[in-house]
């Protein structure tokens, strides 16, 4: 039976998309682990083995507007169908870590707390979700250069605590988690003026 690892990054952030990863191995790959448990470099450095020897690499990605719209429950499913986008395979077993299960119904499922560091294909996934959903925000750093979203990567730590209480939230923001809530419900939000972004409250 074909094993599926998957696994999600970004689920508990304020800002940017949700990033799942499906990855189907055939053979061990020396060095994986639970990405959060590696340097930024190492991750990089096993993505590329990942990528060269992997039977399958399905990335399914959220946008911000779509976690805004439609919540964190449904989107966690559109992400996993996204990224097992192609997969035909009748027989296969997903493996997820963690013990809520957000996987498609016609899949069959087991869930699994600490996937992410014992099963190959989950540490693989894990990896390469980190890795895409980093290079992206590192990416938006260059958008919004006062946020340090290159260093937090959108999840609330101090340093994005306070960028947001001295500009505001930006259209890169998830608008049902706090403080952000708090901060669109006052109208405080970023505006983009053509290259530059500058801080301004809305109108009234």
């Amino acid at each position: 039976m074909l094993v599926v690892g998957i696994d999600e990054v970004g689920r508990g952030c304020i800002a940017g998309p949700l990033v799942i990863a499906a990855v189907v191995l055939d053979h061990p790959i020396d060095g994986l682990n639970d990405s959060k448990l590696l340097s930024r470099n190492r991750r990089r450095e096993l993505t590329k083995v990942i990528y060269k020897n992997a039977v399958f690499i399905g990335i399914g990605w959220v946008t911000v507007d779509e976690l805004n719209n439609w919540g964190l429950s449904l989107c966690l499913t559109i992400g996993a169908e996204r990224a097992l986008n192609g997969l035909t395979s009748v027989s296969m077993q997903i493996v997820l870590d963690g013990n809520f299960n957000y996987i498609p119904k016609q899949y069959s499922v087991k869930t699994l707390i600490g996937a992410d560091k014992i099963e190959p294909a989950v540490m693989a996934a894990s990896i390469v979700a980190k890795v895409a959903r980093d290079e992206y925000m590192i990416a938006l750093a260059k958008k919004y250069p006062d946020f340090g979203f290159d260093k937090h990567v959108g999840y609330c730590t101090a340093l994005h605590r306070q960028a947001l209480e001295r500009f505001g939230y930006t259209q890169d923001h998830r608008l049902q988690f706090e403080p952000v809530k708090s901060l669109y419900l006052q109208k405080k939000s970023f505006v983009m003026r053509q290259d530059h972004v500058v801080a301004k409250e809305p109108a009234k």
